[in-house]
């Protein structure tokens, strides 16, 4: 049976049939989804709802995409939309309800004809948030020159016991402000080095601090210190997962508690400072009556990559890449 590729794009939103034919689509990946990630939001299983978020995505001038047609019926899909702001640059972000098709090679026509338009545009840093437990559509990003970047992962909370390690794990005061700060450039300035060499922001410590002293009251963040002898050596950061700005859409699961940021001082590396952190979060997510805690990663960082997966976070969604050159 021959399939058609076409372009869609805002006008789409309009088309009633069209859009919820979408979210029929993207509701069934979200049911098989969930069979392997239960702990990911339900809602998404519903093609009401899958539409309404669908729609809403579509109706923004920054989206467009393709759409595959059999017999005039929406088989499969790809959406992304374009951004410009640091640290991207000019780029196109496929987010985690914005593909659904049922092979790779179905797939791999939906890009072919949305990202001619992107790249004729100067947008060659293509960004998209696929589902872990879909070999499919994985394999079909592979293909097309994609590589793995970033994971994003959850676990259940549950009671840890207490740091049994040299020093406690403990609410950071205000006197912890100036260690803060240099926990603060400790982690971009470890994923500025190989094998990551992905720093983003590096603040000053004088930014670092001042920041701190503006946002150290705001009681919708918890941070936790590594306090080894009086001196803090490491710090993590808790909070809803909903603060989070790289959660939207069937990545953020409901009701769930967030390891944000974690960092230690490179001199203290290697004393499970980092997997104590993570315990303490995992508390932290179970005595707030979080439903789940969720976490990311790049999967360049030796480090996170190797900690958050032995600490229970099973992978949800890949973050995959490709940046076209000559």
């Amino acid at each position: 049976m021959t399939t058609t590729i076409r372009r869609i794009g805002p006008d789409d939103a309009q088309d009633a049939d069209l859009v919820a034919a979408l979210g029929a689509l993207l509701a069934d990946r979200h049911r098989a989804h969930r069979i392997a990630s239960p702990l990911l939001d339900p809602a998404y299983e519903d093609a009401t709802h899958a539409t309404q978020h669908l729609r809403a995505q579509l109706a923004d001038e920054q989206t467009a995409g393709a759409v595959g047609l059999r017999d005039g019926r929406p088989v499969g899909y790809l959406i992304g939309r374009t951004g410009d702001g640091p640290p991207w640059g000019p780029s196109v972000w496929m987010e985690s309800g914005w593909v659904a098709a049922p092979d790779a090679e179905l797939l791999r026509d939906l890009y072919t004809v949305a990202a001619q338009d992107w790249v004729d545009a100067g947008r060659v840093a293509h960004y998209v948030l696929v589902p872990a437990s879909s070999p499919e559509l994985v394999d079909g990003f592979f293909r097309l020159g994609f590589g793995l970047q970033h994971v994003h992962g959850i676990r259940e909370p549950a009671r840890c016991e207490p740091w049994a390690g040299a020093g406690t794990i403990r609410p950071a005061t205000r006197d912890d402000i100036p260690a803060l700060a240099a926990l603060d450039r400790a982690l971009p300035l470890h994923q500025g080095r190989s094998p990551v060499f992905a720093a983003g922001h590096l603040p000053t410590l004088e930014e670092a601090r001042e920041e701190w002293e503006e946002e150290f009251d705001d009681d919708r963040f918890t941070t936790l210190v590594a306090d080894v002898d009086g001196e803090v050596l490491g710090s993590a950061m808790a909070c809803a997962l909903e603060l989070s700005g790289l959660h939207r859409g069937p990545v953020l699961a409901d009701h769930a508690g967030f390891l944000g940021f974690a960092a230690v001082l490179p001199a203290a590396r290697g004393r499970r400072l980092g997997r104590a952190l993570g315990e303490a979060v995992i508390d932290w997510a179970a005595q707030s009556g979080y439903r789940s805690v969720a976490a990311d990663w790049r999967a360049t960082n030796l480090l996170s990559s190797r900690t958050w997966p032995r600490l229970g976070f099973e992978p949800t969604f890949l973050r995959l890449h490709r940046l076209i050159g000559h």
